[in-house]
């Protein structure tokens, strides 16, 4: 069957995006079936299939964008320059990404489960060149004497796990704003490197209250 071309059918894949997102992100990929997806939307559950002939198709597309957009976001954000310097861009730009996607954030991190072994593969291959930015400033940083960091790679995974876990309890419209948010997070990485917060952030603007509730 052909695939649904023009404005309508660009609206419409649009629409089946956000959807599903938000649907797969709430229940489960596996509580999800196509048909309720149409439903959402308002279509019949065959015409879904002119966009995506599977509903791991559609799983695996919107995990793969979400990856593919954060690499492109580091790749417009990176400073450049020290390490220091860039480790602060970094936390800065993934918290920010991360929150304004968070329900496409849920389902790429808990939906792994969900694909066959090949998409897994091409999911994980992803991750890791992402990942390899974040290890390859922690080494450059322990080079040049900025970080005291043993482990690059263990240590990039916890800072990967902690600056990911914003999204469970951050709401934009609470006490703090994404900017200060980013702002303690990397002053906490920053201890967690062994070093003091850059001037790109952290030192020069505190939050306006202590994260502790």
């Amino acid at each position: 069957m052909a695939r649904t071309t023009g404005s309508f059918g660009e609206k419409t894949e649009a629409a089946l995006r956000e959807a599903a997102v938000e649907l797969i992100a709430r229940h489960g990929y596996e509580a999800v079936s196509m048909r309720r997806l149409a439903a959402e939307i308002g279509l019949q559950a065959a015409a879904l299939y002119n966009y995506f002939p599977t509903k791991e198709d559609l799983l695996f597309t919107l995990m793969r964008e979400h990856m593919e957009g954060l690499i492109a976001a580091w790749a417009a954000a990176d400073p450049g320059g020290a390490p220091r310097e860039r480790l602060a861009g970094f936390v800065e730009n993934h918290i920010v990404f991360h929150v304004e996607r968070r329900h496409a954030t849920h389902v790429s991190n808990m939906e792994l489960r969900s694909l066959s072994p090949e998409r897994l593969t091409a999911m994980l291959r992803l991750r890791s060149a992402y990942e390899k930015e974040l290890r390859q400033i922690l080494r450059e940083g322990a080079a040049a004497g900025e970080f005291s960091v043993d482990d690059p790679t263990l240590t990039a995974m916890a800072i990967i796990q902690m600056i990911t876990g914003v999204i469970v309890w951050f709401r934009p419209d609470e006490r703090l704003s994404v900017e200060e948010v980013a702002a303690t997070y990397h002053a906490m990485t920053m201890r967690l490197v062994g070093a003091q917060p850059s001037r790109r952030q952290g030192a020069e603007k505190k939050p306006r209250e202590s994260l502790d509730v």
